[in-house]
């Protein structure tokens, strides 16, 4: 690992776990058993956001030939489980929120296992040598553990002795996570500016080619699953709006330089999810007509 400063050692895991103890507010044990009691959309939503993507991240990688180090950035944040935001922008599209919830709840507790084997697989792939001496499966995986699991369990745990008071908590929690955010991913931008400098296009466009694809692959497969129009809007949310939170400290836990496609992703992901997001909410009203509504599953 490089030399480390006080943004990636010490504020950036303490802002990631801020944010996933926000995430914790909002999630009750109804949001885990919903992998039982409704076992299909969870389990298609899961095997997009755990294998569908990371894969589009290998095959972005490699289209646009990116450097070893960006290429296996690029597939640590295709890894990276869902977040808040997802849930948030599902809302507004009036997709299924409850399924979006669950799946980023299952998947930031499955990150523990899946990112440090997509980080290992992509460091192999590319041949990534500079990151592959310094990918240690163990640390990234306690690390893990320490910014998502720990804070998202205290959150919940939080949530279990209070729900009303936390329910009226949660609005302003929401402001200080979208902060918080911001701070993040400015942080990252700021800290490797000249490289993001040197490097936005190529970085940008495989970056923009992923986010593109992860949602338009995921809802249609969701179709092609025959799930309806809510439930492919949630599964395709999350495949969008990964927490590039958890990418950019992980990432700067092991070569700072990892965190970039996750920092530039973050610029305009947004834009993308919230153009599909609009006309998702026009198509997922119930007032939309008949033709435009989807069939139950």
């Amino acid at each position: 690992m490089e030399d480390g400063n006080l943004f990636t050692d010490a504020l950036l895991p303490l802002a990631v776990a801020i944010i996933m103890g926000s995430l914790g507010l909002t999630l009750t044990r109804e949001d885990f058993r919903r992998v039982i009691t409704v076992p299909r959309a969870v389990a298609i939503g899961l095997v997009n956001l755990l294998v569908v993507s990371p894969l589009l991240a290998f095959g972005a990688a490699e289209a646009f030939g990116l450097s070893a180090v960006f290429a296996v950035g690029l597939v640590l944040l295709g890894a990276s489980p869902g977040g808040a935001m997802a849930n948030l922008l599902t809302h507004l599209a009036k997709g299924e929120v409850a399924l979006s919830v669950t799946m980023t709840a299952v998947s930031s507790v499955l990150a523990v296992i899946t990112i440090p084997i997509y980080l290992g697989l992509a460091a192999d792939f590319f041949d990534a040598a500079d990151v592959s001496d310094q990918i240690d499966i163990v640390p990234v995986a306690i690390r893990v553990v320490l910014i998502t699991i720990v804070p998202l369990s205290i959150g919940m745990y939080l949530r279990s002795r209070d729900p009303e008071g936390t329910d009226r908590r949660l609005p302003l929690m929401k402001r200080i996570t979208m902060g918080v955010f911001v701070v993040v991913v400015a942080g990252a931008v700021i800290s490797e500016f000249q490289m993001i400098k040197e490097n936005f296009t190529d970085v940008a466009l495989a970056a923009l080619t992923l986010n593109v694809l992860a949602m338009t692959v995921s809802f249609t497969v969701a179709h092609l699953s025959r799930l309806n129009d809510r439930q492919a809007t949630a599964i395709a949310m999350e495949l969008g709006v990964h927490n590039s939170t958890v990418a950019i400290a992980v990432a700067a836990s092991v070569n700072t330089e990892l965190a970039v496609p996750a920092a530039v992703y973050s610029a305009f992901m947004f834009i993308t999810a919230g153009a599909f997001a609009r006309i998702m909410s026009r198509r997922n009203s119930p007032t939309a007509p008949p033709s435009q509504q989807a069939a139950p599953a």
